[in-house]
């Protein structure tokens, strides 16, 4: 059998090769269209947006919080 499964195993290989690019597109398709992927921009958020995260869960002070965001309005000028 010159390309059946007793060529010295390559028919097994490419049958595993070929499943394992069918199984690679269809995990590719499932990301694509269900929104697994984002442009760099949509995942950074407002640093002014983290600083009032971080004072409601109180990681930082008040007197931290209005520091920060007087250096956060400064720079945006």
């Amino acid at each position: 059998m010159m390309f059946g499964w007793h060529d010295g195993g390559w028919g097994i290989f490419w049958m595993i090769l070929s499943w394992v690019v069918i199984v690679a597109i269809v995990a590719l398709l499932v990301r694509v269209f269900a929104g697994g992927w984002s442009s760099p921009s949509e995942g950074r958020r407002d640093p002014r947006q983290i600083l009032d995260d971080r004072f409601a869960r109180s990681e930082i002070s008040e007197e931290e919080y209005r520091d920060r965001k007087r250096v956060l309005d400064e720079s945006r000028r």
